[in-house]
């Protein structure tokens, strides 16, 4: 024998009762179905009735629509010739609601009781309908209004049902009718005679009382999720459905806000030891969540993770409270006194403090109560007065499988640590089913699914991608993640997501994702103009976990909003120098909000483009290694020229064509002047310890000062060609020794200077070809031989591939 429910969406209206119908009809085993009002009609009883309650006339209006969903069911459901028997109970009962609505207008006030009992015409309208459906199907079916047999103490609104006097009704009534029982969930029976609702979730409890009355196989429970989700899919859209719990699980999960089943639906069930199996009625297909006395183990330590949106969290700290007996007592003597229930506690150790939290609309009363309970202690200085923290949540992992694994709180906090949520309070009980932390209300959504993807989606790790930039550099990184994004899917499980893109006119955020392939059109096709500001403000308000922000300009505006992108816990990847190479203090703040937040800021493309320089350096110095001395051609751009500059073109010419050839910064003069060099030889210094300013670099320049003062970069280029026998003949001269010209830059004893030198054949710096960079450490551990870092140091391929081997870096330490 099977006890089925089916709720409000599986009832919604005539198609969906008939898919309900043909469930029953295809599974013999079933005896008794529950089943709630018609979707949303409860709501709309609850403001018709308030509508009434308040003289306002257009409950008349509310009701015609309740009246008319009904009857429209039965005209769909009954075929005509039966039509009128139907129509007539159906009437009867819409002509009582609509008396108790007139009864409650003409009083202008309505009792709980007499709510309680407009409510309870949701689900006996419904359910007479549905009987006579299952019957025009062909199936025995007889209705049965549930205030008969479940026997409560008559609390209106939440009745505690007495099973004393209801377990053998429920079972003298099924052993004596024949055929399949349609009965009403959500109500009961007074003492007085009264009808009841029996709370939240009361149709699954229900359906719990009758399974555990008649020792039922199983208590099917039909809605319209697949199950028991991992998840809240609605803020995790990647929750997957949990194939099997046990009891405590469930109420674990019931408890921390899992709306699929509500914890008294559980009890009855549990102790009857009769197993619940939630179901779709959308996908009869699916077998759905099974929950009963035991659940195979999975594999992973937690059966999911859920939330309570909103709580407020109560303080009551103090020096009084230390070794004296009965303060616990007190604190929730006082709060149950109220009524008030308390939905977490955690004590420190030192029992200098207790937090509990509650809800939100009931916190104030209880901050009253607590302190009018140990108002003696706090005039007396032995209790401070009680902090209120709202607009908070609490998260909670659930699952019996993880006392049997070592290490998943430190993955619950490591995974919300490096997404930058911080934790108010923990609870945690001794069964070890759960884990709860209270966070922030606006971090939920993002902790659930930092969450989730620890312990259900490790096997991939998504990045969440903001770009600003998609210039060369830009583009090209956009090409290289589209051309190898299902190799390192599938052979390092990284995936890349592309949620913003920003260029200097247009900008555009999709949290669900910028196509890869399409990413042009799609911003060319947007109406945001580019801000920045605005950019910056969208990606911290989307909060999505494991987000990255790339910063391919060369803008110092962009370069200013990194303070903010890591206090909203996002990691950094850019090629852009100007933040590395400011002010001394920027730089510093830069990296200790990265460690403050628990997020990389990676500039591994501000020297040498592609190249791994400042790693290397760091691996020297993180291995105890000392910097001696720094030499470096530093430019590929400046490389290019003078590898290019034989005398066969003019100097004027060879920067024309390596400016064209994206060589060069848009005004070339950023190179020529040796200012990008200096701020490349800077960044050096600064990694290597060195409190240094860009003042404090010797630029020992060969740009003539009639270049640098041009107004224009066209002016510049027309009075650079003026200077091209000045140039050829350095180049001469430096030719005649058997040499070739060279921008090198050096740092040695806390002093950097950069300057144009001649090398000859037997230097390193001579073999130089196309745009190629070359450093050379002299070090404690590399003192006659240089460790040599060498090769193309310019280009939008390199700088791209270099800020691509950062994103990776980032996705393993995410990992």
């Amino acid at each position: 024998m099977k006890v089925l429910k089916f709720g409000g969406s599986s009832v919604q209206n005539a198609e969906r009762i008939r898919n309900v119908v043909n469930i029953i009809k295809n599974d013999p085993e079933a005896k008794v179905v529950v089943c709630s009002a018609l979707g949303g009609i409860t709501d709309e009883l609850i403001a018709t009735a308030k509508a009434a309650a308040n003289n306002d006339t257009s409950y008349k209006t509310l009701f015609a629509n309740i009246e008319k969903r009904h009857l429209d069911c039965v005209k769909e459901l009954i075929d005509v010739r039966q039509q009128s028997a139907t129509l007539a109970k159906v009437k009867a009962m819409l002509n009582e609601l609509d008396e108790l609505l007139n009864g409650i207008f003409l009083l202008n006030e309505m009792s709980i009781r007499a709510l309680d009992y407009v409510m309870s015409f949701g689900e006996r309208l419904s359910c007479t309908i549905i009987s006579e459906a299952a019957r025009e199907q062909g199936l025995q079916a007889s209705y049965l209004d549930t205030t008969k047999v479940i026997k409560t103490d008559g609390r209106y609104g939440n009745a505690a049902v007495d099973f004393e006097a209801t377990n053998p009704l429920i079972r003298e009534y099924v052993a004596a009718t024949p055929g399949l029982i349609i009965a009403t969930g959500f109500i009961g029976g007074a003492p007085n005679g009264d009808t009841v609702t029996l709370g939240r979730g009361g149709s699954d409890y229900t359906c719990s009382i009758f399974a555990a009355a008649l020792q039922a196989s199983v208590a099917e429970i039909w809605t319209d999720v697949d199950g028991v989700m991992t998840c809240d899919p609605r803020k995790v859209p990647q929750a997957l459905s949990i194939p099997a719990l046990t009891y405590e699980e469930a109420m674990e999960m019931s408890h921390f806000g899992a709306k699929v089943i509500y914890p008294p639906t559980m009890v009855p069930a549990m102790k009857a030891d009769v197993p619940i199996v939630i179901r779709n009625t959308f996908h009869t297909a699916f077998e759905g969540s099974y929950i009963g006395k035991e659940a195979a183990y999975t594999g992973r330590p937690i059966k999911g993770i859920t939330s309570i949106s909103r709580i407020a969290l109560l303080r009551v700290q103090g020096s009084g409270m230390v070794g004296v007996a009965g303060i616990s007592a007190r604190l929730f003597g006082a709060l149950a006194a109220g009524n008030i229930s308390v939905i977490l506690i955690t004590q420190a150790s030192s029992e200098h403090s207790i937090c509990l939290a509650v809800k939100p609309e009931e916190a104030d009363t209880a901050k009253q109560l607590i302190e009018k309970e140990f108002a003696f202690e706090i005039r007396n200085a032995l209790l401070d007065e009680v902090i209120v923290e709202t607009d908070l949540s609490i998260i909670a992992i659930v699952g019996k499988d993880m006392r049997r694994s070592s290490g998943v709180a430190g993955r619950m906090f490591q995974a919300l640590g490096r997404n930058g949520i911080n934790v108010v309070a923990i609870a945690q009980g001794s069964s070890e089913l759960n884990i709860s932390a209270v966070i922030g209300k606006a971090d939920e959504v993002k902790a659930l699914r930092a969450l989730h993807q620890a312990f259900f989606e490790s096997d991939t790790k998504v990045l969440n991608i903001f770009m600003a930039g998609t210039g060369l550099i830009g583009s090209t990184l956009l090409k290289q993640i589209q051309e190898q994004r299902n190799y390192l899917k599938n052979e390092y499980n990284i995936d890349f997501r592309i949620i913003g893109l920003a260029n200097s006119r247009k900008m555009l955020l999709k949290e669900n994702g910028i196509s890869i392939e399409n990413w042009r059109e799609e911003l060319e096709n947007s109406t945001t103009a580019s801000d920045i500001h605005s950019f910056v403000k969208q990606m911290n308000e989307i909060n999505l976990t494991n987000s990255v922000f790339i910063d391919n300009s060369a803008s110092a505006a962009v370069a200013n909003t990194y303070d903010e992108i890591l206090r909203a816990s996002i990691s950094i990847v850019t090629p852009n120098k100007i933040a590395s190479s400011s002010s001394y203090e920027q730089y510093i703040r830069n990296r200790r909000l990265a460690k403050q937040h628990g997020v990389i800021m990676l500039y591994e493309t501000n020297v040498g483009a592609g190249l791994p320089v400042i790693s290397t350096l760091r691996d020297l110095i993180n291995s105890g290694d000392k910097i001696i001395r720094i030499e470096a051609v530093l430019s590929g751009t400046l490389s290019y020229i003078f590898n290019t500059f034989d005398g066969s073109v003019p100097f004027s010419e060879v920067v024309k064509d390596a400016k064209q050839k994206g060589y060069t910064e848009p005004d070339p003069r950023e190179d020529l002047s040796c200012k990008d060099v200096g701020r490349k030889i800077l960044i050096l210094a600064r990694e290597c310890g060195y409190a240094m300013e860009f003042e404090d670099i010797t630029i020992n320049g060969f740009l003539p000062q009639p270049c640098l003062d041009a107004p224009t970069v066209d002016e510049f280029l027309r009075v650079l060609a003026t200077y091209d026998d000045h140039f050829e003949q350095m180049r001469r001269q430096a030719a005649e020794k058997g040499e070739k010209l060279r921008c090198i830059a050096r740092f040695e004893g806390g002093k950097a200077t950069i300057s144009l030198d001649s090398v000859g054949q037997e230097h390193p710096f001579a073999s130089l070809s196309g745009s190629d960079n070359i450093i050379a450490f002299t070090t404690a551990r590399y003192p006659e031989r240089p460790m040599v870092v060498k090769g193309s140091g310019a280009g939008a391929e390199v700088t791209a591939a270099g800020v691509f081997a950062d994103l990776i870096r980032i996705a393993n330490y995410l990992s």
